[in-house]
């Protein structure tokens, strides 16, 4: 009797587990029914992006080259003890402007003082030697006259005069020397300019074997700037003064120099500047070439009135070319880059987006970049949103700010 219970149990048990399986499998049939009746939804439309558009500029410009240079002194000058002695006195403020003849230093003069008063006594006393001895002349002269005395008293007599005569001009080189010397104690700037610090403290012994580098003085205003330019580069300028002076009469060689009279420009910036806000012009080219880089050297004169330079700066120079007609300019900002190279985005019909390789020329002023090839001039171009324009996908283009404003 316990049995059978048991058995019915487990009947009724399987019975419902299985009638709820074939439930559950029922209503997953009527959901996947319901769902393929009903229709896909509708693709989301993407947006097409923004972006700003501009046409090339088409204009001629002016070719220019850029090199690397340094800063030199249109004049400089080391200040050197030239007699020996000790340092009494330094007469300047270190990096102060000094003009030619301005005292700089004192050295003691007491020993070189001496010397020159034992000169000048011992040219008074050769003076005095042939003063005596031009009347033993005289008096010989006189005698042989009468014949109380010979020949050969006569030109003894003319000997020591003469042998007086050279002492006199010996003593008075001396005299000179010693002077000369004396006036050395006194070191003065040779050039304007402005003077460095002082190299040798007071106090010290200076000038006791050979001479004694003190300071030095550099003029600053102009201001010279030396760069190397390749040999080819150097020809077209050549070539370029030729075309400017062919029209002109050939003039003396005792006139300026055609690099003188012309003044081709040349601009120069520092480290810290852009733009090249300081202009020179080219005064010196060298006449070889140096075999063993192929370049030239050349020189760049800058008034450096502001004092915005001085020597031992590395510099940047720009030296404008000839002109360039109908040059094709785009915006800095439009180029991008990739595995191909440099290239920028135009925009054709129904506003496709296309991609085109371009090659670079040198950059200009407000942004544009010269565009060598790849563009015609007419086409239009991304200038802002490059990176959310997709080529061969349209784009809402908008005209520059600028270019509205002008329209």
């Amino acid at each position: 009797m316990f049995l059978s219970s048991t058995l019915h149990c487990n009947i009724d048990s399987h019975l419902k587990r299985f009638f709820s399986l074939l439930l559950s499998l029922l209503a997953l049939m009527f959901v996947l029914v319901l769902t393929a009746c009903q229709e896909p939804p509708a693709p989301v439309e993407r947006a097409e992006p923004s972006v700003t558009v501009s046409k090339p500029l088409v204009k001629t410009i002016r070719e220019y080259s850029i090199f690397t240079g340094s800063t030199v002194a249109f004049g400089s000058a080391d200040v050197v003890a030239r007699v020996a002695g000790k340092l009494e006195s330094a007469d300047f403020m270190a990096s102060s402007r000094v003009k030619a003849g301005d005292l700089l230093f004192t050295i003691e003069k007491e020993k070189h003082q001496a010397q020159r008063d034992i000169d000048r006594a011992l040219l008074q006393s050769a003076k005095a030697e042939l003063a005596l001895a031009s009347t033993e002349v005289k008096r010989m002269e006189q005698a042989s006259k009468n014949q109380a005395v010979s020949e050969l008293d006569v030109d003894k007599s003319k000997a020591s005069r003469d042998v007086a005569i050279a002492t006199v001009k010996s003593a008075q080189a001396s005299l000179a020397a010693s002077e000369l010397n004396l006036s050395y104690t006194k070191v003065i700037s040779p050039i304007n300019g402005v003077v460095s610090r002082s190299m040798v403290d007071v106090g010290n012994l200076v000038g006791q074997e050979g001479t004694t580098l003190l300071t030095r003085v550099n003029t600053m205003q102009p201001m010279y700037v030396y760069f190397n330019v390749p040999e080819s580069s150097v020809l077209n300028m050549l070539d370029s003064y030729s075309n400017r002076n062919s029209s002109t009469e050939p003039e003396s060689s005792n006139e300026v120099s055609d690099l003188e009279k012309n003044k081709r420009p040349a601009f120069v910036e520092r480290a810290n500047e852009s733009g090249f806000p300081h202009e020179g012009f080219i005064d010196y080219i060298d006449n070889e070439v140096d075999m063993g880089t192929g370049t030239v050297d050349v020189r760049i004169r800058l008034s450096n009135e502001d004092d915005k330079f001085f020597p031992g700066l590395f510099v940047r120079v720009k030296v404008p070319g000839d002109d360039i007609n109908d040059a094709i300019l785009v915006k800095e900002a439009a180029i991008g880059s990739d595995l191909g190279g440099k290239y920028v985005l135009t925009i054709g019909e129904g506003n496709i987006v296309s991609l085109v390789y371009i090659t670079l020329g040198l950059p200009q002023a407000d942004g544009f970049v010269h565009v060598l090839s790849g563009l015609e001039g007419n086409e239009t171009y991304i200038v802002n949103g490059i990176l959310r324009a997709r080529p061969g996908l349209p784009v809402q283009p908008k005209p520059a700010p600028s270019e509205k404003e002008e329209g």
